[in-house]
């Protein structure tokens, strides 16, 4: 009986430790190949850490090795520091299909003394266009935190150590597509100067370059899948022989499908004091509402 109790409560932090605290720093090469730039990508502490940088003859990137179906998605970054407006740091999910999805972290540069901003996006079978944007609340080219995406069958939700930042329900009884398609984790440091900073009037400064950008923290808590939830039913199998959405993975317990009180009062918090633009109300852009956005609030 106590054995008993000892390995229920080890499994209880693990399935707490999931959510809450910074992964544990897993080699790069477990999970995940360079994709492109392979000459501006290395990685040191015995593969533990991976640098990525920028300048004029190219940026890089990375990618996991498997699709997922659901999870947590989370890496530790430090951001480019000194001015590095036009510089698009990028750590996101993303289906290879016409009609994709895409779950989206873009960190947009900014020139010197201005902060950071971070966007978020969410696409589902093709349709993006919903950014929000947040100003942190430290400064993220100082050191490492941690950024997490949990997706299950009812939300998903966009935190930044531990604190959500964004929410995105399954609406799909009122028509709004959901995620569901089997994805990659993506990471990458590119050029986007032309729409990054300023509305792309401000460009990048190439004579501060390199600039880089550290990764770590490069496990993943994910089923990986290989055909999933086609005609959005269960039929489909997971590589694991268990169907994506099942209870047996610990993020889909009915603990998170929805925030707990203090995550949503620290969600109101961000929303109240840190976001600076939601397409919820962009009313030049959406004139009446879209019907995802009450429920995400």
């Amino acid at each position: 009986m106590d054995f008993l109790f000892f390995a229920l409560l080890i499994l209880d932090l693990v399935i707490i430790t999931g959510v809450m605290g910074a992964p544990p720093n897993q080699r790069f090469d477990e999970n995940y190949v360079v994709s492109w730039g392979n000459d501006h990508a290395k990685l040191t502490n015995e593969g533990r850490d991976l640098e990525l940088s920028m300048d004029h003859s190219s940026g890089s990137g990375f990618i996991s090795k498997l699709s997922y179906g659901t999870g947590l998605f989370q890496m530790r970054i430090k951001l480019p520091a000194g001015g590095c407006a036009g510089v698009v740091t990028a750590f996101y999910l993303f289906s290879s299909t016409s009609k994709h999805d895409e779950l989206d972290f873009e960190f947009l540069g900014n020139k010197k003394g201005k902060p950071i901003t971070l966007q978020t996006n969410v696409f589902s079978n093709g349709q993006g266009n919903r950014e929000q944007r947040v100003i942190l609340w430290f400064d993220p080219t100082a050191d490492f935190h941690n950024y997490q995406i949990l997706w299950n069958e009812h939300q998903i939700v966009f935190f930044v150590d531990d604190v959500p930042i964004r929410v995105f329900k399954n609406n799909t009884n009122v028509g709004v597509k959901y995620p569901s398609q089997a994805m990659k984790v993506d990471a990458s440091l590119w050029n986007g100067e032309d729409w990054a900073t300023d509305g792309g009037k401000t460009k990048i400064d190439w004579s501060l370059s390199p600039f880089r950008v550290h990764f770590q923290g490069f496990n993943i808590d994910g089923c990986s899948a290989t055909t999933l939830y086609q005609n959005r039913n269960r039929s489909s199998t997971a590589s694991t022989g268990r169907d994506c959405y099942s209870s047996a993975y610990w993020w889909n317990a009915e603990k998170y499908r929805n925030l707990t009180h203090k995550q949503q009062e620290q969600y109101e918090n961000v929303r109240a004091h840190y976001m600076n633009y939601d397409y919820c109300s962009d009313r030049n852009r959406y004139p009446v509402q879209p019907p995802e956005c009450r429920s995400n609030m």
